[in-house]
């Protein structure tokens, strides 16, 4: 049995017809955190959808281990209940239930406890101030007039409320400005502190600038082609994705 947090071992998938992962080994320790790089298109996002087990994605071939069960086979909401977290590029609104609302559901479908609204203040106030959020934001309705910056911010709130155990962070500096990004990354780096494992989607690398990171992979067409530590990111930065794919 593995004792790495996450074991992936030649995960292949598709989509429709059209194979977008083939083969992918990673690796992934309890506290670490990795970073997956690539050109567009070459299976990023579709690494992060398939391991919150979106249905959209067929696993063809291959095993996907977490916190040392086989859950290859198992559906979204057990995935996240045993500790696997995702944000998503463009998070979706959700009208009818507010910010807060949500992330309380997801403490108590997670914990099976149900929780006290004076704890749950309580609890969050550290997150709030953290990511300069105000309590008002999580009376609103969850991202439906949120701007790209606060449905971000929104997106970290949540994993520091739920702390998981695995954390996938798809794009999360998409469209965000600096002052954004800066703020977002507190959150992580909080997540970070606490000893939380990450595995980050990233095109562009502003976010990564104040994280500690253990390992970053290339990614292309479909295969992680390329492994290294930090400094892997300040050569992609340098000289692009062209001189690994060509290798």
């Amino acid at each position: 049995m593995s004792t790495n947090l996450l074991e992936i071992n030649g995960l292949c998938v598709k989509v429709g017809e059209k194979e977008i992962l083939k083969g992918i080994d990673l690796s992934i320790a309890q506290g670490e955190t990795h970073v997956i790089m690539g050109p567009n298109g070459a299976g990023k996002s579709t690494l992060g959808h398939t391991l919150l087990a979106n249905p959209k994605y067929e696993v063809t071939a291959g095993t996907i281990f977490f916190d040392g069960r086989d859950v290859t086979a198992e559906t979204t909401d057990k995935r996240a209940k045993s500790g696997i977290f995702m944000t998503f590029q463009d998070p979706i609104p959700v009208a009818g239930i507010t910010l807060g609302g949500f992330t309380k559901n997801a403490l108590e479908q997670k914990t099976g406890k149900r929780i006290k609204m004076w704890d749950f203040k309580k609890s969050m106030k550290h997150a709030l101030e953290l990511l300069n959020m105000n309590e008002a934001y999580t009376e609103r309705d969850l991202n439906v007039g949120f701007s790209g910056g606060e449905k971000k911010k929104a997106e970290i709130f949540q994993l520091l409320m739920l702390n998981p155990k695995l954390a996938i962070l798809d794009e999360t500096d998409s469209g965000l400005d600096v002052d954004a990004v800066k703020t977002v990354s507190n959150g992580i780096q909080e997540f970070q502190k606490n000893g939380g494992t990450l595995l980050i989607i990233t095109h562009s690398t502003r976010i990564l600038d104040a994280l500690n990171v253990d390992k970053t992979h290339i990614l292309a067409n479909g295969k992680i082609i390329h492994t290294g530590d930090r400094s892997l990111v300040d050569e992609v930065n340098e000289n692009g994705f062209e001189s690994f794919i060509n290798e």
